[in-house]
């Protein structure tokens, strides 16, 4: 496959593209979470260990987007805002999904207990 270019990034393969979309640290956390249900921000924020609140703003801000994530506001005092997954999030979990299992099946095999 040619070399492409998106948002200004030169990119030489599909995966890398889908990788920056959501890989690193905390997207694909962020995504499995929502898989079943809507989260609250401060719900994320607990449940993530080592996120930042700038890191899980920043992600969250990234996945909405990509359209990977939608956010609602409700009308309330105080306001509640609560994050869903779309399906294209839904379609990321089941690469997610698979990426966890040889993840697991990958420190088994290194001799790395779960915990």
């Amino acid at each position: 496959m040619p070399d492409f270019v998106s948002d200004k990034h030169l990119y030489h393969n599909p995966v890398e593209f889908a990788m920056s979309k959501i890989g690193g640290t905390y997207k694909m956390p962020i995504l499995w979470r929502l898989k079943d249900k809507a989260w609250r921000y401060s719900e994320l924020a607990n449940s993530i260990p080592h996120i930042s609140d700038r890191m899980l703003s920043k992600n969250l801000k990234e996945l909405l987007e990509d359209g990977f994530i939608s956010k609602e506001i409700f009308p309330e005092v105080p306001p509640r805002t609560e994050y869903n997954i779309t399906e294209r999030g839904k379609k990321a979990v089941e690469i997610i999904s698979i990426l966890r299992n040889y993840g697991f099946e990958l420190m088994k095999d290194f001799g790395i207990e779960e915990k």
